[in-house]
């Protein structure tokens, strides 16, 4: 009889496994979805709605925006998403491993250290995406409208706060781990 086979795990660990199939599943999508929604968002947005999202005001960007505008925004933008993306992909290969009944292995836990470290930078970058966003946006103003607005909110405290949660217990578990493994070798 396979002890790996699914009647044989204990409920638990069949739970943990079909849950981290979906996870992986999920993983895939936003890798195929952000991007695309990144590229829809800048070419439909309007200029208001792009200012907001670089903390200026609505009316900051004085007239229509040029495509090479939209476009360096839109590059400047997925360099957070780009760390973001690396830091999914971490989390989707920890939770093929968990998939597969691979829960508590140093490697799954190195990689949902990564993930948060990768979150982690995606935040910082996200913030000076931000300003430069805002300078980028405002460029065509006439000189004494242009702007350069620096933002701190909430969800960057909150996500960095959330990783350093992540890689704290992925530390720990680590730590476990290692151990584990020494009081094995005394017995």
């Amino acid at each position: 009889m396979n002890p790996s086979a699914p009647h044989t795990l204990p409920l638990s660990l069949q739970r943990v496994r079909r849950i981290s199939r979906w996870m992986v599943a999920a993983c895939w999508a936003l890798l195929v979805a952000l991007p695309l929604a990144l590229v829809v968002y800048w070419a439909t947005a309007s200029e208001a709605q792009l200012a907001s999202h670089a903390n200026l005001p609505a009316q900051a960007v004085a007239g229509p925006l040029a495509l090479w505008q939209r476009v360096a925004g839109a590059v400047v933008t997925a360099l957070p998403l780009g760390l973001l993306l690396v830091g999914v992909w971490q989390a989707r290969r920890c939770f093929g491993m968990f998939a597969q009944g691979q829960v508590f292995t140093l490697q799954a836990t190195a990689l949902l250290g990564r993930f948060a470290g990768w979150v982690a930078w995606a935040a910082l970058a996200s913030m000076l995406a931000s300003s430069a966003t805002s300078v980028l946006l405002t460029l065509n103003n006439p000189p004494g409208q242009r702007h350069l607005s620096v933002g701190i909110g909430s969800d960057h405290v909150f996500t960095l706060f959330f990783a350093g949660l992540v890689w704290l217990m992925a530390a720990v578990i680590a730590q476990g781990q290692t151990l584990a493994e020494e009081n094995e070798g005394f017995v």
